[in-house]
């Protein structure tokens, strides 16, 4: 499994990494020791969409389609990242139980579902993934902690993917009230969705915090200082939290330094 999820992170062809996920094998005994190398470049990526700073990614009003396809792009973007996000997270780090390699196989299989949906929605618009620029800070991130599982957990689902549980309501209502109902509707599969894989996120970072003898809160501050992590800013989407498995602790530090 974790040699299957290498070479399909390695594929830089959109709808050949999608049907590479859908093939890896669900094995419920995994090979957690083995020490893997990719043999080129990752992630695999196609030449489309040009990457650019954050600040240069434009705002579009969704009350125009190519303001909506826009913005459904730069979501499918993320979830084409979120795929490669959990697929470098199987092969890469060594020595956790079965089930954590099974539960990021699950992610990969999901943020892949979400993909195409947004990609096919993009059609619809008379676009394709690749037309509009888009930036990288979801992998940007995944280089900085490559080295550190506890770091990546905390930095990667339970920073940056729980933002879109934040984000989710906002981008949602925009589409409905430029009625694109069909976008919302994704909208709400992929809050579904995402709310379980944050909860997996959080799920193992407590697992590593137990193991190591850390404060999850305490360690989770340090971490954010040391890899730089944004700082997160509101409104936050609560219930999604909670559901996700944050504590009310964390939700409390959350809103009171936002």
């Amino acid at each position: 499994m974790r040699r299957q999820a290498l070479q399909a992170l390695s594929l830089s062809n959109p709808e050949e990494k999608v049907r590479a996920v859908r093939g890896i094998a669900c094995l419920t005994e995994v090979d957690v020791a083995a020490a893997l190398a990719p043999s080129g470049p990752i992630p695999g990526r196609p030449s489309r969409p040009q990457l650019v700073a954050p600040n240069q990614v434009k705002s579009r009003s969704t009350h125009t389609a190519e303001g909506r396809a826009a913005l459904i792009h730069s979501l499918a973007h993320i979830e084409f990242n979120a795929i490669n996000l959990a697929l470098d997270i199987i092969w890469r780090f060594t020595a956790m139980p079965a089930q954590f390699y099974l539960d990021w196989l699950r992610v990969a299989h999901e943020e892949a579902y979400h993909f195409e949906l947004l990609v096919n929605h993009l059609g619809t618009l008379g676009h394709s993934y690749g037309d509009f620029p888009a930036h990288d800070g979801l992998w940007e991130m995944a280089e900085r902690t490559n080295t550190d599982l506890l770091a990546r957990l905390a930095l990667v689902p339970r920073t940056l993917e729980a933002r879109g549980l934040d984000a989710s309501p906002v981008v949602r209502n925009k589409l409905a009230s430029a009625g694109d109902q069909e976008a919302a509707a994704i909208i709400d599969i992929i809050l579904r969705d995402e709310i379980g894989h944050v909860a997996i996120g959080n799920h193992w970072y407590r697992y590593l915090c137990d193991m190591q003898a850390l404060d999850p809160l305490k360690a989770y501050q340090e971490l954010a200082e040391k890899y730089r992590a944004p700082r997160l800013r509101g409104p936050f989407n609560i219930d999604a939290r909670r559901l996700a498995g944050f504590t009310e602790d964390e939700l409390d530090h959350l809103t009171q330094h936002a």
